[in-house]
C-alpha cells in the first residue's frame, strides 16, 4: 500500500532501538527521508548504519529534558535534510517504580520531565512549520498503561495519561491547519525496556528469561490473549499508518497495539 509520504521527512525520538528504530525503517520503506534521534550513547550510529541501505537517514543526538538540545535536535535536522512534515515521539522511560509511597518526588518528577515534557518540548518544535505548510502528522507513543494503570508503575502511568490528554488537545488546537496528532498504546513489546524488565524479574524468581516472560503474561497482563510479547514491527505498521496520506481523516485518535491487554472499550 502506498503511504503517500514519499519525499516526506519525519523525525522520530527514541529512534535508536526498539519501536522507534522499526518506525524510523518503515517510513524510509515509504519513501520518506528520515531523521531519528536519541541520547548520545552510541547506538544511533548503529541504528544508521543498519538502516542507510534503505534510504537517506541522518541521527542526530540529545536530551528531550534540555530546552537547548532541544532546539539543537531540531536545526540540525532543517539544516541536514529540511523541515520535518511528520515527527514520532518514542522516547520514553520506564522511570520510578515501587510502592507509591516509596517513590520519591525526584523519582516521579523524572521519570514526568522525559516522558511528558520531553514531548511537549519536541512537539513545540515540530508544530509552527506544519502549520505554515498545511500538512504534519504527528504520533506520540502512549500506552496501555494511560488507561489501566499498575499499582508499581503509577509515574509512568501518569506520564502516559498525559500524554493521551496532550495528544487530543493538540489535534483540537491545531487539526484546523491540517496537523494532525494521534497515539499509539503499545503493551509490553519486545525492547530493550522490556529485555531489562525480565532480567530482573528472571534474577528475582530464579527462573529463565522465558519463564520470566511467561508468568508475567499469566500473572501481570492476563489480557494479552495472545499470550507472548508484541515485536516492535507491529507497534511501527500503526505509526506508519497514522503519519501516511492513508488516515489523512484520523485525528485525536489513540491506537491500542496490546494484544488486548486493556479491558475496558473506552478511552
Amino acid at each position: 500500500m502506498d503511504l503517500g509520504i514519499k519525499g516526506r521527512i519525519a523525525l522520530i525520538s527514541g529512534a535508536d532501538s526498539g519501536m522507534g528504530k522499526e518506525t524510523a525503517r518503515l517510513l524510509l520503506e515509504a519513501g520518506a527521508r528520515v531523521a531519528i534521534t536519541d541520547k548520545p550513547d552510541g547506538t544511533l550510529d548503529e541504528a544508521v548504519g543498519e538502516l542507510s541501505p534503505l534510504g537517506e537517514i541522518v541521527a542526530v543526538s540529545g536530551d528531550v529534558t534540555k530546552v537547548d538540545e532541544v532546539e539543537a535536535i531540531w536545526r540540525q535536522v532543517r539544516d541536514e535534510l529540511g523541515e520535518p512534515d511528520i515527527y514520532v515521539n518514542a522516547a520514553g522511560v520506564t522511570g520510578a517504580t515501587g510502592d507509591f509511597l516509596d517513590v520519591d518526588d525526584a523519582g516521579w518528577l523524572k521519570t514526568l520531565d522525559i516522558n511528558l515534557m520531553g514531548a511537549v518540548r519536541m512537539c513545540r518544535e515540530a508544530i509552527p512549520a506544519m502549520r505554515e505548510k498545511g500538512w504534519g502528522r504527528i504520533v506520540l507513543f502512549a500506552s496501555e498503561d494511560a488507561v489501566q494503570p499498575y499499582v508499581d508503575e503509577l509515574a509512568y502511568c501518569a506520564s502516559k495519561a498525559g500524554i493521551l490528554s496532550l495528544a487530543k488537545g493538540l489535534s483540537k488546537a491545531y487539526g484546523c491547519d491540517n496537523v494532525l496528532v494521534n497515539t499509539v498504546s503499545p503493551a509490553f513489546i519486545a525492547t530493550p525496556m522490556t529485555d531489562a524488565m525480565m532480567r530482573k524479574r528472571a534474577e528475582e524468581r530464579g527462573t529463565s528469561f522465558d519463564e520470566a516472560i511467561a508468568s508475567f503474561l499469566e500473572e501481570e497482563r492476563p489480557g494479552m490473549v495472545l499470550k507472548r510479547r508484541g515485536k516492535p514491527e507491529e507497534v511501527a505498521a500503526a505509526v506508519a499508518f497514522l503519519v501516511s496520506e492513508r488516515a489523512s481523516f484520523i485525528n485525536g485518535a489513540g491506537i491500542r497495539v496490546d494484544s488486548g491487554s486493556v479491558f475496558t472499550i473506552a478511552g
